[in-house]
């Protein structure tokens, strides 16, 4: 493909950031809850809540293969662009990984490993860097860039073999699964869900999609005009699968929680994987639902969240730890539940507040959380014969 082919921007995609980032917070705040509240009566709540949004990493996973493959697909692959895509995730990815990598293991050592000799301190360090274990919720940046690293070779072998595109679901969910059972009952490496083979299957998903997005769009818009007989069904299909399988699998972690019930570990991968493969293309409907119909108090929000929701993602879990450095000192249960909801809000609120200012006034931001949105350039009025212009 010799011709580089512009496609039209999809400003849904904010929407599906922010509902993926929304989820993200929701288990990363409930993940206490799980373990301290199982005398709870809400406890199925906590569990409900902390299980059905672990959609988020999948699908920041797949849309980020999703932008990659819509973006450079129909263009030439020739060492600029393979160079300056690189270029691109060490500015934008890797720069502030590393960053937040340091501050993480910094804040830890001071919390809690002030006695620690440096030489024990640094060698750990660089082993969590390169492990994406600095901090919980840093293996998501790990992941990805495991998947930066094979992306040219994907998009030269599906430019080079456009007929296996349409296999490429297929060939994401047989990677993942080998990888699955063969870990399962061979190698058995550690941190099984640090390694981009566990994902595949949301990969593959966003190079399909990202191919195929102008032929398949409309099958994502929900609406009257745009309905026909077998687009309804599927639409049925899709939700009742992900509401099925969504429930199941906070049934099953429900009956491990509580030692009620164990199952093959392989049940537990599974409903997951159906869950959150369902879930991410049902965002993607309901992101364009709102992006429609949706009131401008709650789209505009949204987008920006979504703007924002790399940094909000990296910098999020500093003020859960601090928040529950103190917890209630008291049994009276409305005001655990209420701590632990606020905790959500907290996280939210403040990583929000702090990334959307670093945006609009800090210079040179995106070295710290990211590529982020420009801020709007402010309007000067200008004379003109008397006039003014704004």
């Amino acid at each position: 493909m010799s011709q580089t082919l512009k496609r039209e921007r999809i400003p849904e995609l904010n929407l599906v950031r922010a509902v993926a980032i929304i989820g993200v917070l929701f288990v990363h705040s409930t993940s206490n809850a799980t373990l301290e509240m199982t005398n709870s009566s809400y406890y199925w709540l906590y569990n409900f809540v902390n299980i059905f949004m672990k959609y988020g990493t999948p699908t920041f996973i797949f849309l980020s293969s999703f932008v990659l493959f819509y973006n450079y697909y129909t263009r030439p692959l020739d060492k600029r662009l393979v160079t300056n895509f690189y270029k691109k995730r060490f500015v934008y990815i890797l720069l502030p990984y590393f960053l937040f990598s340091i501050m993480y293991f910094v804040v830890l050592h001071y919390l809690y490993y002030q006695g620690r000799p440096f030489n024990e301190s640094l060698i750990t360090f660089i082993e969590r860097l390169f492990t994406g274990k600095a901090y919980t919720h840093l293996y998501f940046v790990f992941i990805n860039m495991q998947f930066y690293l094979i992306f040219p070779l994907v998009l030269w072998l599906l430019k080079k073999h456009p007929a296996v595109v349409k296999w490429s679901i297929p060939i994401g969910l047989f990677i993942q699964w080998a990888f699955i059972v063969s870990n399962k009952y061979g190698f058995q490496v550690p941190n099984k869900g640090s390694w981009a083979f566990s994902y595949f299957s949301y990969f593959m998903l966003g190079a399909f999609m990202g191919v195929y997005f102008p032929q398949i769009k409309q099958w994502f818009v929900i609406s009257r005009t745009n309905a026909t007989k077998m687009r309804v069904v599927s639409w049925i299909v899709l939700w009742v699968v992900w509401i099925m399988a969504g429930l199941a699998h906070v049934y099953i972690y429900y009956l491990l929680r509580l030692k009620i019930a164990t199952y093959n570990t392989l049940w537990y991968e599974l409903f997951w994987n159906v869950h959150t493969f369902a879930c991410a293309l049902v965002i993607i409907q309901i992101a364009y639902l709102l992006y429609r119909k949706g009131p401008a108090l709650i789209v505009k929000p949204l987008n920006r969240l979504g703007a924002l929701s790399f940094g909000i993602y990296l910098i999020h879990p500093f003020f859960l730890l601090f928040y529950r450095e103190h917890p209630p000192q008291t049994g009276v249960s409305w005001l655990i539940h209420l701590w632990y909801a606020a905790g959500f809000g907290i996280a939210l609120i403040a990583s929000w507040i702090v990334v959307g200012l670093a945006a609009r006034f800090l210079p040179h931001a995106w070295i710290i959380f990211g590529n982020l949105p420009k801020p709007k350039p402010r309007l000067v009025p200008q004379q003109h014969s008397g006039q003014v212009d704004v």
